[in-house]
């Protein structure tokens, strides 16, 4: 199932679909994924990520709205290996990741803006389960989103 395109899922269902309209760079060994939509808010906070990335069914994609923020990192290999033990499919965070050479032998999608070597903090702020705004479109758990070499779409319904 990972041998689909976003430009023909684009090209086929344009009218329902909302893309992104950020450049996100590609960490993981996975450039190809979709499924569920689960997110998270935070900011240079990744408790909240930590506990998704551990109770999420199988096959979801964890967004993470970071705000942006390029002070610290909410996501390293050791958080990508938990990703990849689970059998997530992704992990899109608007915001930045760490130890890129260790999340690039990893089998999972890791969408980000960017690295930083710098941890997060550890107060548990922040929000699960929310619609998030960001990139041009709306988060929202339950939908789908699809993700490859060319962009990031989202449908409220399943297209594959």
């Amino acid at each position: 199932m990972l041998d689909f395109k976003t430009t023909d899922l684009c090209d086929d269902y344009s009218d329902e679909l909302q893309i992104s309209d950020i450049a996100f760079r590609s960490f993981g060994k996975k450039t190809r994924f979709f499924g569920k939509i689960e997110t998270v808010n935070v900011y240079e906070d990744n408790v909240l990520v930590v506990e998704a990335l551990e109770s999420v069914q199988e096959g979801s994609v964890i967004v993470v709205d970071g705000r942006g923020s390029n002070r610290c990192a909410l996501l390293g290999d050791r958080l990508a290996g938990i990703a990849q033990s689970r059998k997530l499919a992704g992990v899109i965070i608007n915001g930045y990741v760490r130890d890129s050479v260790e999340l690039a032998k990893m089998d999972v999608g890791i969408l980000a803006l960017g690295t930083h070597p710098l941890k997060s903090k550890k107060d548990g702020t922040g929000e699960r389960n929310s619609i998030l705004h960001f990139g041009g479109v709306s988060w929202k758990p339950g939908e789908y989103v699809y993700a490859d070499e060319d962009g990031v779409i989202l449908s409220k319904n399943p297209l594959i």
